[in-house]
């Protein structure tokens, strides 16, 4: 009798473990949506509604588009297509990328930004952490392609960073890549990381989680590796952005993917800034890494 109730009791620990498991699997592949609740207005920009599909062409995408009045005459100017972090919008407020997207546009380069899939004004249900949103930028590069000519460069927080770097591998006539705290590797950062997003004990939450999500959403998050990823879009540039005091993705992701190739990418490391906060704690200074970087496209 004391065997079958230790078994049984064993039994219900182990279902409830799973349980708590796939609801917060669940719970980080279907983040609650945020609003988007600024507008260009507020900082000067004259903007674009527009709306594209992703390359899957199965959700529709909201976002903004603006034509720099100060694009160099007679030339065709960059267009910088600005992705947003994990359950956030396209403000990004933590930045603010309207602010950012205003020190650009100034400087003669177009910009577009959007919301990723189940985020924002955009449709969907589900986030993958790079591996639909891949689609989605590369919907975003189609729709430059084919209203506004000239360079793309993706400048990229977070998520946003590491799916710009997917798409660019992808997409060859992307010039370059900004990121600001991206992860390298979705797989080995998760297993390393995943309490930070979870608020769960590494054990056994982090191994049960893993082991439910690929099958909770049909995805592999091995799938999702910017660290290959850097080698394809080679010998176009980078420049890497990171924290060093950034406490939810580590600054080694980047500064892994800068040694495949420091011969032609950049790591620009900054202090005491958090996680995706390098520009709200040196804007002057990230303006001006930023733009000089894409003068030399």
């Amino acid at each position: 009798m004391i065997w079958y109730l230790i078994g049984a009791l064993i039994v219900t620990i182990g279902l409830i473990l799973i349980g708590i498991s796939t609801y917060v699997g669940w719970q980080l592949t279907h983040p609650k949506r945020k609003i988007v609740d600024e507008f260009p207005e507020q900082y000067g920009l004259q903007k674009q509604d527009i709306t594209f599909p992703s390359q899957l062409q199965d959700v529709a995408l909201d976002g903004w588009f603006f034509k720099s009045p100060f694009a160099p005459a007679g030339e065709l100017a960059t267009t910088v297509i600005m992705s947003h972090g994990y359950a956030g919008t396209r403000l990004e407020k933590g930045l603010p990328a309207l602010a950012l997207a205003k020190a650009i546009v100034d400087e003669g380069y177009h910009v577009l930004m959007f919301d990723f899939r189940n985020s924002g004004n955009s449709e969907g249900n589900l986030t993958t952490v790079g591996y639909l949103e891949k689609q989605d930028v590369l919907g975003a590069i189609k729709w430059v392609q084919e209203h506004v000519p000239g360079k793309i460069c993706l400048l990229g927080f977070s998520m946003g960073g590491s799916t710009s770097l997917l798409a660019a591998a992808e997409e060859s006539t992307v010039a370059g890549v900004i990121t600001d705290s991206a992860f390298s590797q979705l797989s080995p950062y998760l297993r390393d990381n995943l309490p930070v997003w979870s608020k769960l004990p590494r054990f056994p939450f982090t191994p049960l989680i893993l082991g439910i999500l690929p099958r909770l959403i049909g995805i592999n998050p091995r799938h999702v590796d910017a660290l290959a990823a850097v080698d394809r879009i080679y010998p176009r540039p980078i420049l890497f952005i990171h924290s060093k005091d950034d406490d939810a993705i580590p600054w080694s992701n980047s500064e892994g993917m800068w040694r495949r190739h420091p011969d032609v990418f950049e790591l620009w490391l900054t202090q005491k800034a958090g996680h995706v906060g390098s520009y709200h704690l040196q804007p002057e200074a990230y303006k001006q890494r930023v733009l000089l970087f894409l003068s030399k496209l």
